[in-house]
């Protein structure tokens, strides 16, 4: 798709938090500009000044960092109104924008009767036939008009980046409201116009915008610009098929990251579902740039499973070395011999969080009953002195199976009990070096009692 270095830009509205199906869009972008050496916008939408919210705006900013999603340039288009205000003074002078006194009920009341007369409902540019006297007297009722964009009917053709060849004919859109009466602008033109001022080549988006993209190619046209490239992927919905939505709070990234999902896991999962690629985990956004391609995406929608994301952020942690987690094992308190600790345990991990609960396993003094109190004291005797390596496990157990004639999980199920207090877990000859023989003997003997 890119032939110079792209810009890319994610313009999220901070009106919620954002989601994983958000999450998707904002890391093709990044990850296609950085893999072809290009810069990667992040752009605040918040001309809606009653719904967008600067918590919201500073929740997007922390979800992305979490992502590892780092911006090279930060814009809000609150800050940029007079760049909107002298588009439309343009487009008004060359007759692009005209201005309609219709109120929403009156609106609505045609567009049923359109419906029902089974003709599409398309805005009829009733404001087009106005005069001025008309206009005067509107506005001598208190009306303020809104002002809509006359499109050309024409069919808009472009190659798109992920569904090839795309025509939309513009006589089936209503001309698209640019400006509402309070004054405020619409998503359309303060993102056509930064567009134009950012340099942004390559627009990377959800399918619902495809319609869309027609009318902005000729907004572009008629503010003397050359439309960007565009490439539109699918969504992401559940496997009932329900599209996701900032209403869906458990599916928030902010969300996500308090349950303790890997970040890496969410990117991986929103990125490769609904691809010619199978999902796996990825130990970094870099290793996962390589699986990226827009051409690889599916044209049919991506299901995204909950249940998929606990199983993938399992496998992501039973992958990622030491030096990936450490900083973080020491937050929940894993230290010393962290990195042998994390060779036994991580395979066993759904969470990192789950890790605390084996530190304090190797590490406290805590002591634990067991099914077979005789067999644990019979162990007592046999184990081996120090040091213990991974190999200790395996003679301590053959010392007391001779010892006892037990086998199998009669032997190996009450020592576990005695030594971890759990039914099952990592593999004891990694752990019990950890354990060391001092806090092994004094769980064997008060199991044993």
């Amino acid at each position: 798709m890119a032939e110079t270095s792209p810009v890319v830009r994610f313009a999220p509205s901070p009106t919620g938090r954002i989601h994983i199906g958000n999450a998707r869009t904002a890391l093709f972008n990044f990850l296609h500009a950085k893999k072809h050496g290009g810069r990667f916008v992040l752009r605040y939408d918040d001309t809606d000044r009653a719904r967008s919210i600067k918590e919201f705006a500073d929740g997007i900013a922390i979800d992305l960092e979490w992502l590892g999603v780092v911006p090279d340039f930060i814009a809000r288009q609150s800050e940029r109104i007079a760049l909107y205000d002298a588009a439309a003074t343009r487009l008004r002078e060359a007759g692009y924008l005209y201005a309609c006194y219709e109120t929403e009920e009156e609106l609505e009341y045609r567009r049923r009767r359109q419906i029902a007369q089974h003709r599409a409902p398309v805005y009829d540019r009733a404001a087009l036939k106005l005069t001025a006297e008309d206009r005067a007297k509107l506005e001598s009722e208190d009306r303020k008009p809104h002002w809509r964009f006359k499109l050309e009917h024409s069919t808009e053709i472009w190659t798109d980046g992920v569904r090839g060849d795309v025509s939309i004919d513009t006589r089936s859109l209503s001309d698209p409201v640019l400006i509402r009466a309070d004054g405020s602008y619409l998503y359309t033109l303060p993102s056509v116009v930064d567009d134009i001022d950012m340099g942004i080549t390559d627009i990377i988006r959800g399918e619902d915008h495809v319609t869309n993209t027609a009318v902005q190619i000729q907004l572009f046209h008629a503010l003397d610009a050359k439309p960007p490239r565009f490439a539109h992927h699918n969504l992401l919905t559940l496997p009932s098929g329900e599209g996701l939505s900032k209403r869906l709070g458990h599916l928030s990234l902010s969300t996500l990251r308090e349950e303790g999902y890997e970040p890496s896991a969410v990117a991986a999962l929103s990125v490769l579902v609904g691809t010619s690629h199978n999902v796996e985990p990825v130990a970094s956004l870099d290793e996962l740039m390589g699986k990226v391609d827009l051409a690889d995406i599916s044209h049919s929608p991506a299901k995204f499973d909950p249940a998929e994301l606990d199983a993938l952020n399992a496998r992501t942690l039973h992958m990622l070395p030491f030096a990936n987690v450490a900083e973080r094992l020491a937050v929940l308190g894993v230290n010393k011999g962290a990195d042998a600790f994390w060779r036994a345990v991580h395979g066993n991990l759904n969470r990192l969080e789950d890790a605390r609960e084996w530190w304090e396993v190797v590490s406290n003094n805590d002591t634990f009953s067991s099914d077979d109190p005789d067999l644990v004291a019979a162990s007592i005797a046999h184990l081996p002195s120090e040091p213990w390596d991974g190999e200790t496990w395996s003679k301590f157990t053959k010392a007391v199976a001779i010892a006892t004639g037990k086998k199998g999980r009669a032997l190996y199920h009450p020592l576990r009990l005695a030594l971890t207090g759990r039914e099952q877990g990592p593999e004891l000859k990694a752990l019990l070096p950890l354990i060391g023989r001092a806090r092994a003997r004094k769980r064997l003997e008060a199991a044993s009692r």
